[in-house]
């Protein structure tokens, strides 16, 4: 039967859901990516770049800004890992690219998952192992609006009943199990909608830039 991958970082590695074409469903966790990604699976979906050039923003980055605002974060570059801190990744951004051109927090504080990310993928691996944005997949499933923010208690209730009209019916019952794991209710609730987003999505932003790798750097919804 074939298996459906959605994957997201948390602070101690990474979750994984899975649902079938039949509707089972689970999930697990590992510190790292080696052992989820070989979990069975016909097709993947990770909330992380995939495809980095040195400079620049990439342009299914700001593609998605437009749709669904400040939750997608711009800057997401090759080696951004190799700076000592964030604020020498700045200065360096900030000289060669000009002044607002560097990094959040937020991307910095994800610069090792990137990384791991980026050593795991090859372009013959990407047409298996696709990238997507949690919040456009909500965006698309709610029909194409914006929803509360997904830390607020409203906005965790949208989510959850829109992945349970996809099939993930026992998230409410893993969110109480989560507990002693590091995982977040966010996480969780991210990984499924990348599951989805493996089985359903026929649409992406991006698609026509390949990094110096060869990757293809879009976003799949």
């Amino acid at each position: 039967m074939p298996t459906y991958l959605g994957l997201d970082g948390f602070r101690f590695g990474w979750v994984a859901a899975w649902i079938d074409e039949r509707g089972d469903h689970g999930f697990d966790y590992s510190p790292g990516l080696t052992r989820l990604l070989a979990l069975p699976h016909v097709r993947a979906m990770i909330d992380m770049p995939i495809g980095l050039n040195p400079g620049g923003y990439r342009a299914c980055d700001l593609r998605a800004r437009e749709l669904i605002g400040p939750a997608v974060f711009l800057g997401a570059r090759r080696d951004l890992w190799s700076f000592r801190d964030m604020a020498a990744a700045n200065r360096f951004y900030w000289t060669h690219e000009g002044k607002g051109r560097g990094v959040s927090a937020q991307l910095w504080n994800i610069r090792d998952k990137m990384r791991e990310v980026d050593e795991a993928m090859t372009p013959t691996r990407q047409v298996s192992i696709g990238e997507a944005h949690p919040e456009l997949i909500f965006w698309n499933l709610a029909g194409r609006v914006r929803l509360a923010r997904k830390t607020s208690a409203q906005g965790r209730e949208q989510r959850i009943a829109l992945l349970a009209q996809r099939g993930f019916t026992r998230l409410q019952k893993w969110l109480t199990q989560r507990h002693g794991t590091g995982i977040g209710r966010e996480d969780l609730i991210d990984a499924c909608a990348c599951a989805v987003a493996a089985r359903d999505s026929t649409q992406r932003v991006g698609g026509e830039e390949f990094d110096p790798r060869g990757l293809r750097m879009e976003i799949n919804f």
